[in-house]
């Protein structure tokens, strides 16, 4: 049980964990690292390059977003708090940050980054497997919440009577 001192109980309460045993949890534990931020720092920054997905075991954190047009235009597009996860297609996907994430007050997270995701994969295929499927299923209902927020903000645009 290396590499994190956060309990079991707190990985079963995420979907990426689901279905793993308590020993399969602990075979993920040596690539688990702990981190803390301080207020209103930045934890991962839009447009550059992030390897890893955080959960958030104790404090708050806003997601924020700027157009490609104006950086100055920064909106916030989601709060987390405990329990929260963020940056899971950079699991996957090697591409830069699609939001910043920024600290709201004395934030501790578990993280977790692509290469000893890949590495998992190497020493725990079976572990690794169920967290994949478990990460795509994750990714899927994002993509669903956001086709219907957009098909919302598309009937609001068309129809008057909406807006």
């Amino acid at each position: 049980m290396s590499g994190c001192s956060i309990p079991n109980e707190f990985f079963c309460k995420h979907s990426l964990f689901g279905g793993l045993s308590d020993s399969q949890i602990d075979a993920v534990r040596p690539y688990i690292k702990e981190l803390d931020f301080s207020p209103h720092a930045f934890i991962l920054k839009q447009g550059e390059f992030n390897s890893t997905v955080f959960f958030i075991v104790h404090g708050n954190v806003n997601i924020t977003k700027h157009s490609q047009e104006n950086s100055d235009d920064e909106r916030v597009i989601a709060s987390l708090v405990e329990g929260d996860s963020f940056g899971e297609m950079e699991l996957i996907d090697v591409q830069p940050c699609a939001a910043s994430a920024i600290a709201t007050d004395q934030t501790h997270v578990v993280t977790l980054n692509n290469r000893d995701f890949y590495l998992l994969s190497k020493s725990h295929p079976a572990v690794y497997t169920i967290m994949m499927l478990n990460l795509a299923r994750d990714i899927s209902r994002h993509l669903r919440r956001t086709d219907e927020l957009l098909a919302q903000a598309g009937r609001q645009d068309s129809d008057p009577k909406l807006l």
